[in-house]
């Protein structure tokens, strides 16, 4: 049987989810409110990240097979998007000519948007259980 992902260490990572939620679609919202024509990939990029911290905060809140799944499939996602555009933003830096969220493997949030998902992914997976 699986263990809910929103207790014990769990609910830490929530709250680090929840706040990066919150930077993110703040972020992105005064991007793309004030200077949208200035790197409007860079800004879309970012406020697709702060979806996606959005569902994953709240699929690790929430407990049962569907909020799990839905979890591992925000915090895969933000994984892989970390990975992309982090190389991306290293090999062509004039294709953003302002910073994401995960620009530079997320040297602007001291590489947490690098390592959070792979926390978030080892939590899911310890918090997985035993299928019988």
């Amino acid at each position: 049987m699986a263990e809910p992902t929103n207790t014990g260490f769990g609910r830490v990572l929530v709250a680090v989810y929840a706040t990066f939620a919150v930077a993110a679609t703040a972020r992105a919202g005064v991007q793309l409110a004030t200077r949208f024509e200035q790197a409007p990939v860079a800004y879309l990029l970012s406020a697709l990240a702060a979806v996606v911290y959005i569902v994953a905060t709240v699929a690790l809140a929430r407990a049962g097979p569907a909020a799990r799944q839905t979890a591992t499939a925000a915090v895969t996602f933000e994984f892989v998007g970390v990975l992309a555009i982090g190389t991306l933003s290293v090999l062509n830096p004039t294709a953003f000519p302002d910073e994401t969220v995960w620009s530079d493997y997320g040297r602007g949030y001291a590489f947490i948007p690098l390592v959070l998902p792979l926390v978030g992914l080892y939590w899911l997976r310890r918090t997985a259980g035993t299928r019988r």
